[in-house]
């Protein structure tokens, strides 16, 4: 898989590189936000690391633009900021996940690797279209249709729904939602569930409804 690291510190950007190419990662790397584009235009990468504090295009308005061209791509974002205002705003703008500067870089790592898996399931290449009610999912084109509509989807969300849909009716807390879709080797709170959530939900057209809260719960997909 080949990474793009977005981070005007060059020292940060070669730690990052350095240990991800020795776990078998390919690796570029751009120092300004102006550069990202027109290489996104040239070669897209499998996913890409998003520091926010950069030059020439800011990292939010960078993570925005990305993902309405291109929202398959998964985002992590690098924040040096401590607000969870901030944190809230780049996961609604697309951000699959954030870690937070210093960060261990073992974490980084294995957050990287978590965005990155297209799949929950190793055997979701072989599966075919699922459908329930209004929403068709196709697991191997990576591609969700609602009332006929196709809905760009971040692979969080993808995973969110396909999870869901496979599974009506069955309520998942935060926890077991943060086991399954991010992994257990990675730290995200619950905060983050709960922005995909309402993210994925906003997506689902008439069909939100169906995505439902239980309060001291977490969440169920109700059957169509």
């Amino acid at each position: 898989m080949k990474i793009l690291i977005v981070d005007d510190e060059e020292d940060i950007a070669g730690l990052i590189q350095f240990h991800l190419e020795e776990e078998g990662f390919q690796t570029e790397v751009c120092h300004n936000g102006m550069e990202v584009l027109p290489r996104l235009e040239k070669h897209l990468p499998d996913g890409i690391i998003l520091d926010l504090m950069l030059p020439g295009i800011g990292g939010m308005d960078l993570c925005r633009r990305i993902k309405e061209k291109y929202p398959h791509i998964p985002i992590l974002m690098v924040t040096a900021k401590t607000g969870e205002t901030d944190v809230v705003l780049g996961l609604e703008l697309g951000a699959d996940d954030y870690i937070r500067k210093p960060f261990n870089i073992r974490e980084l790592v294995a957050r990287v690797r978590t965005v990155t898996r297209r799949t929950t399931d190793p055997n979701q290449e072989v599966q075919g279209t699922i459908s329930t009610g209004k929403i068709q999912i196709n697991p191997t084109a990576h591609k969700v249709f609602v009332e006929g509509t196709e809905i760009d989807l971040t692979l969080i969300e993808f995973k969110l729904l396909q999870l869901f849909a496979g599974n009506p009716g069955v309520a998942f807390s935060r926890d077991k939602l943060l086991d399954r879709i991010w992994g257990k080797d990675v730290f995200v709170t619950d905060r983050t569930v709960d922005v995909n959530i309402k993210r994925l939900r906003d997506k689902l057209l008439s069909e939100k409804e169906r995505l439902e809260t239980i309060r001291g719960v977490g969440y169920r997909f109700r059957d169509a």
